[in-house]
């Protein structure tokens, strides 16, 4: 399918943010923004301030597009017809739930366009379903709230436990919660609930509880999860052996039974990495626990657990491609939408780049291109974009394609994306600094440089 001769230009010479865009249009339009509203709000009602609307302007802000959500507001005040005011109680009580919904439903459709694309990476464990789920503390607030302005410590909006689907690197689930300052663990039970049969949940050992691990193995599920002594209870079933070398160090594997307080056991194997070089916190090796069938190579599921830092990366690509975590927004229902709004942002771009593995190779995209130049040139192209193809164009052009037809656009386009303007630019180890000589408070570089001039 080919786009019109409106989105021409921009098809041609800035192909990436019409990708963006137009996935975004196909994925959220105002209807589907507002059903999911009506369908998971429970306090709030259907006001004549849309769900749509305040989605819309906040999508603004987080992809850098406006400085804040005022600015937003007062970029499109002719539109939305209501006060600033009513935006922002609005914003500040959008229920968690509608939140987590949002990236759940926008996950499972990101999910069907890139595997018409065959855009997914190559498994981690071929033959399983792999989620890696990790923590993420929203970042310190200003003091704006009055019972905060009085206070020295840093305020905490909220937290979230994040699902990534490593083949696709879609965000496919958020369970957000309101505490900034309660432990991660207390918000399992919510992702308890989701376990479906055949999934590999990937984990660190904060998640490394007794609890969680009996129920993946009651949901016929498997885990591979770095053991807490402190959390979980095992006996050693055979010697311990080795298996032989990964990336990181020596293979080591042993079978043991995890035991629970109410006669519960679990047969499974604990395998050991002797580190070639100390992890951050100076461990010489780490263990992992899993119970994952015996022809899953202990080595193929070492190097499937270090790939947990693969949500880091996420978690990163959050922080500084996008404004994810906005540090003016101190209600932690508002927060928390902005970082999911992020999340979904994030899957688009996961989307995008997915596109470009099918059309240019796996290598070359995951090695080569730099996510900071693609999130630059569609902050920077975006403003003009929507002055330049009005908003109807856009619903023409996406809004009722189907996945393979979105996937065959997206494939066009990535075609005539000239890499080369989005290489990354690694830079070498960094060198201690230089011990600083002088005690004047001020110097001349003019000075300095004909110094060295004269050393020459």
């Amino acid at each position: 399918m080919a786009l019109s001769k409106v989105f021409e230009r921009f098809a041609k010479d800035c192909p990436l943010p019409v990708m963006v865009r137009g996935t975004l249009e196909w994925a959220l339009a105002a209807e589907q923004l507002n059903q999911i509203f009506k369908q998971t709000a429970q306090q709030q009602y259907v006001s004549e301030l849309a769900f749509s609307t305040v989605a819309d302007l906040m999508f603004m802000v987080v992809a850098k597009t406006r400085k804040s959500m005022h600015a937003a507001y007062q970029a499109h005040q002719e539109s939305i017809q209501v006060s600033v005011k009513s935006v922002y109680n609005k914003l500040n009580h959008l229920e968690p739930a509608v939140s987590a919904e949002l990236v759940r439903r926008t996950a499972v459709s990101f999910d069907g366009v890139i595997r018409q694309m065959e855009g997914e990476l190559p498994a981690l464990l071929p033959g399983y379903r792999v989620r890696i789920l990790d923590g993420n503390h929203l970042a310190a607030t200003q003091h704006r709230l009055k019972e905060l302005r009085t206070l020295r410590g840093g305020p905490l909006p909220g937290q979230a436990l994040v699902v990534l689907d490593p083949q696709t690197k879609l965000i496919t689930a958020v369970y957000p919660c309101e505490d900034g300052h309660t432990q991660e663990r207390s918000v399992l039970q919510d992702v308890i609930e989701d376990l479906q049969p055949g999934e590999v949940w990937i984990a660190d050992r904060n998640f490394c509880t007794s609890l969680f691990l009996f129920e993946i193995a009651l949901n016929q599920s498997f885990f591979v999860i770095r053991e807490h002594a402190a959390n979980v209870r095992y006996e050693t079933v055979g010697p311990q052996r080795c298996v032989g070398r990964s990336d990181s160090g020596e293979v080591f594997q042993q079978k043991i039974r995890i035991l629970n307080d109410f006669g519960g056991v679990i047969e499974a194997r604990r395998i050991t990495v002797k580190l070639d070089r100390k992890t951050e916190d100076g461990d010489l090796e780490i263990h992992i626990l899993t119970n994952l069938p015996e022809e899953v190579e202990p080595i193929a599921i070492a190097q499937a657990y270090r790939s947990r830092w693969t949500i880091e990366k996420a978690f990163n690509e959050l922080t500084l491609s996008l404004d994810s975590e906005i540090n003016t927004l101190g209600y932690p229902r508002a927060a928390l939408f902005g970082f999911c709004i992020g999340v979904v942002i994030y899957n688009v771009l996961s989307v995008v780049k997915a596109s470009l593995r099918a059309a240019h190779g796996v290598d070359k995209i995951e090695k080569d291109l730099s996510n900071h130049y693609v999130a630059d040139e569609i902050s920077g192209v975006w403003r003009g974009m929507m002055i330049a193809i009005p908003a109807t164009h856009w619903t023409d052009a996406f809004r009722q394609l189907s996945a393979e037809e979105l996937a065959q656009v997206l494939l066009q386009l990535a075609r005539a994306v000239h890499l080369p303007h989005y290489q990354k630019h690694p830079r070498g180890a960094k060198k201690p600094p230089p011990k600083r000589r002088g005690k004047s408070p001020h110097i001349s570089t003019a000075r300095i440089l004909n110094q060295r001039q004269q050393r020459k």
